[in-house]
């Protein structure tokens, strides 16, 4: 991956759409992104900012992110100085991984005001600040370093703004003699990354293969970085062996999956959203998936003990026989015997066995605690049977629970929560607020026929989508016996198209998502019945068809835009 100084050339030439726009909303979903709602053009646009360790980056985005429901002081602070403000320029630090967007506002009395927004995208060391260029002040930051945790730049509120520390690399874009030497006589994709400003080893090893061979070489180089500057030509996406490669441009001296977007935005969403996703999940639901997972692990202990309790109790037709021999042979058995051995009249052969005696019983009461284990042992196995399906019931939701955790949206969390708190598996939290009942907001997509598909992502969307949404007519499906979403097909007479598609979300939505050949069944609505009693989520149904489908993300990307 490369979000380097070449990509950020090509994503200041992006971003230049949203110059004169007017910044309405700024939210903060978390403690390292941004989200500005930005009006240009008629258009209205949401430009995230992420200091993620892993997944920073700045890009105008298509996805929703859930905010929270009171804003962090960072956000309020963006809030007070730039809400209402116009962009009034976008541009690139020098050539490095720093965008830094200029905005026009107005202070407290009305007086014009310019305050600047510095993206520093540098993986963990990433930051965004909060500038008056007037002052060259450091107003506020989304990280915050003092002077023991960098004796070269302090990061403070009413501190100078120093930039990150020069490379004392050649320009890209300035052709000087030094550069076109550069070029000339470079080996080796290292060298280029030591000597010219905004490489990664990925553009550098692009050059060098597009080099490779040609004899004007300066007019490839020329012809690659106007390609950066333009904005990028093909927008790529390169999988090889697992990994992930991305560019503005066709990454020809890779070979692999190749996926090409439309703009950087959607380039970097289809590389992070889910990563970032999930990392945001994990930063609300960490909690609640470790504890899911210590019930999970004491629930597979309990069926474990009842599983050898089973088979203990398993023993009572021994009991009984016991018993039985005892009592046709009482006649002949003297008391004081620790053991006797006896024809069994039940074994075809005539063999003998040998029963266990108290010595200080008679063979007649020996018999009697022999039928007194076994009615012990009859009502202890009705127990243990009634507990094995419980324990087993209780496995299955706690294994669908942390399934559906895994794929959440930090909304689905907080409505998983609840179904905790609702079934009494969870503490309710005290809250100052009381929160007004709000619906359940499942998936929605739309099928390559236009035929529109529901899918609940936890329990509570379950029951939604399936016995308030959905039609008697409608189609519903659910991998085969596998932990999983409802998916509804809002149509009596889906197409294949529409029933291939929905399945192939109900796969992706399960346990089975890594899978391939997963079996799905689909049936009406009305063959669904919900047992009386029954945990939140879980269903009967009848008239089934399966069928086996491969999950394609690409393919349900597709159907969600």
């Amino acid at each position: 991956m490369a979000f380097d100084g070449l990509f950020t050339i090509s994503m200041t030439t992006e971003l230049q759409q949203i110059v004169t726009g007017r910044i309405s909303k700024i939210h903060q979903p978390n403690a390292q992104e941004i989200l500005m709602q930005v009006r240009a053009q008629g258009k209205n646009f949401k430009l995230l900012f992420s200091v993620h360790p892993s997944y920073s980056r700045i890009q105008i985005t298509h996805e929703t992110i859930d905010n929270p429901s009171s804003p962090p002081m960072f956000c309020m602070v963006l809030r007070k100085h730039l809400e209402g403000g116009i962009i009034t320029a976008v541009r690139q630090h020098e050539t490095d991984r720093i965008i830094v967007l200029e905005i026009l506002g107005k202070n407290e009395i009305g007086d014009e005001i310019t305050r600047e927004i510095h993206m520093e995208v540098m993986g963990r060391h990433s930051n965004l600040l909060l500038i008056d260029p007037s002052r060259n002040l450091i107003l506020e930051s989304i990280k915050h370093l003092s002077p023991s945790m960098n004796s070269y730049r302090t990061i403070l509120p009413g501190q100078p703004y120093i930039s990150p520390p020069s490379q004392n690399k050649l320009n890209p874009l300035v052709y000087s003699e030094d550069l076109k030497n550069v070029i000339l006589s470079v080996q080796d994709s290292k060298e280029i990354v030591e000597q010219i400003s905004g490489f990664s080893p990925l553009h550098a090893k692009e050059l060098l293969h597009r080099m490779d061979g040609v004899s004007d070489c300066l007019m490839i180089y020329k012809s690659f970085m106007d390609e950066f500057v333009k904005g990028g030509i093909a927008k790529q996406i390169v999988e090889v062996n697992g990994k992930t490669y991305y560019s503005p441009n066709a990454l020809t001296h890779l070979d692999g999956d190749k996926f090409n977007e439309q703009t950087l935005g959607n380039l970097l969403d289809r590389v992070y959203f889910a990563k970032a996703e999930r990392d945001r999940v994990k930063q609300q639901a960490g909690d609640l998936e470790r504890w899911l997972q210590n019930e999970l692990n004491k629930l597979k202990l309990k069926m474990k003990k009842l599983q050898k309790d089973f088979e203990q109790a398993e023993r009572l037709d021994t009991f009984q026989l016991y018993g039985e021999l005892l009592m046709a042979n009482a006649y002949a058995i003297e008391k004081g015997l620790s053991e006797v051995e006896l024809v069994n009249y039940y074994d075809e052969t005539q063999g003998t066995i040998v029963i266990p005696l108290d010595s200080r019983k008679t063979a007649t009461q020996n018999a009697q605690s022999y039928y007194s284990r076994y009615t012990k042992a009859k009502t202890a196995l009705l127990k243990i049977e009634q507990q094995f399906e419980i324990t087993k019931e209780d496995i299955d939701y706690f294994e669908l629970l942390l399934q559906q955790v895994m794929q959440a949206s930090p909304t689905d969390i907080e409505e998983i929560r609840e179904e905790l708190m609702e079934q009494g598996l969870l503490k309710m939290r005290a809250s100052k607020k009381k929160k007004k009942p709000v619906k359940p907001t499942p998936e929605k997509y739309i099928a390559s026929d236009g035929t529109e598909i529901s899918v609940g992502k936890n329990n509570k969307q379950n029951d939604y989508v399936t016995f308030k949404i959905a039609k008697k007519s409608d189609t519903w499906l659910h991998t085969k016996d596998i932990p999983g979403s409802h998916v509804v097909i809002h149509s009596d007479k889906p197409s294949e198209i529409a029933l291939s598609e929905a399945a192939n979300l109900a796969a992706y939505y399960s346990k089975a998502r890594e899978s391939s050949s997963v079996p799905v069944d689909y049936t009406v609505v009305r063959q669904v019945k919900k047992p009386n009693g029954s945990k939140p989520g879980f269903v009967i149904y009848f008239e089934q068809t399966t069928l086996f489908v491969t999950p394609d993300e690409e393919k349900i990307r597709q159907m969600k835009r």
